[in-house]
């Protein structure tokens, strides 16, 4: 079984829906999840560049596609909100999805909105902010750390059992998050920063400190994440990074998050590899490509139990002690 932290397949599913199509999952995304044995993936709702000074019009678009999508594929989906129903979709071979907020811009100074969210959606997810900064807290493109309306935020988050996630935020929010969090924090989908010195990367202190959290990092397979060099963008160097966390922080602390979105624009995700028509490293690109790197794993000397633990183990492990 494979459990992936990040997924902006949402984005896609809106997309395609805005443009008339239906069953977007099943027709484009499910042959490729059961081929690899993807079992459960957060899919997140999020607000793309061009709608950044109207968070709220897509974030309604989103979630109204999502609602319409999830009715049509109720016989292949099963929406995760407690800690039982991963198992009760994993017996029922459902592909389990936990629904998440990639970025919090979109309810202004309205921290009530991330519980009407919680009920009225399911959601079980939240970072604060995309790259952005907002109301809240800063991302990587902005100064300036997590405000007062930012720490209600983060106690809502936690007091009501969902995902506390920090991929997206600048190390001044991020150490206020690591100040201000009672419990786990992840940062879903992002690698380090010793490898491939992007801003969204982590450098060791940061992954020290979600550790010490109980928390976990996931595993992004995004090229500028991978590596600095063009050239050197592929699956060994994505395990480098692997390599690095386990020897830092435990393997406990590692999933995957693996963000793939081939199916989107470079540039309307930050990405800056626009000239290509992939933003993914070599042989990996979609999870139709997981077993790729699982393979590679084997050949690089992880046994069993332990591509057991950073594929779906450790994530079902924290899971457990969180949405309950």
């Amino acid at each position: 079984m494979i459990f992936n932290g990040h997924s902006d397949i949402l984005s896609d599913i809106n997309i395609r829906r805005l443009n008339g199509e239906k069953n977007v999952f099943r027709n484009h995304y499910y042959e490729s999840f059961r081929t690899s044995g993807v079992t459960g993936v957060i899919l997140v709702i999020w607000t793309d560049l061009e709608y950044l000074n109207n968070p709220e019009k897509r974030t309604k678009q989103i979630i109204k596609s999502m609602l319409d999508e999830f009715s049509e594929a109720s016989d292949i989906l099963n929406i995760v909100k407690e800690y039982k129903d991963l198992y009760k979709g994993i017996e029922d071979d459902k592909i389990n999805v936990l629904i998440g907020m990639e970025g919090l811009s979109h309810i202004g100074s309205n921290v009530n909105l991330i519980e009407t969210y919680y009920n009225d959606i399911g959601l079980r997810h939240a970072s604060l902010t995309w790259n952005e900064k907002n109301p809240l807290a800063s991302g990587v493109s902005g100064e300036g750390g997590v405000t007062k309306l930012g720490e209600e935020a983060i106690k809502r988050i936690e007091e009501l059992g969902m995902l506390l996630d920090v991929s997206h935020l600048n190390e001044q929010s991020f150490w206020d998050v690591i100040e201000i969090a009672s419990g786990p924090i992840i940062a879903s989908h992002s690698n380090s920063r010793k490898l491939a010195k992007v801003k969204r990367n982590l450098n060791d202190d940061q992954l020290l400190a979600i550790a010490k959290s109980g928390g976990l990092v996931g595993i992004n397979a995004v090229g500028e994440f991978v590596n600095d060099d063009p050239n050197k963008r592929n699956i060994d160097a994505l395990i480098d990074h692997i390599d690095h966390m386990k020897n830092l922080i435990g393997i406990e602390h590692l999933g995957f998050g693996f963000d793939f979105c081939d199916f989107l624009p470079a540039s309307s995700v930050g990405l800056s590899d626009s000239t290509t028509n992939s933003v993914a490293i070599e042989n990996l690109s979609s999870e139709a490509d997981v077993l790729n790197l699982i393979n590679r794993m084997r050949y690089r000397g992880y046994n069993e139990s332990e591509i057991e633990l950073i594929a779906y183990k450790n994530y079902h492990n924290l899971l457990e002690k969180i949405i309950k």
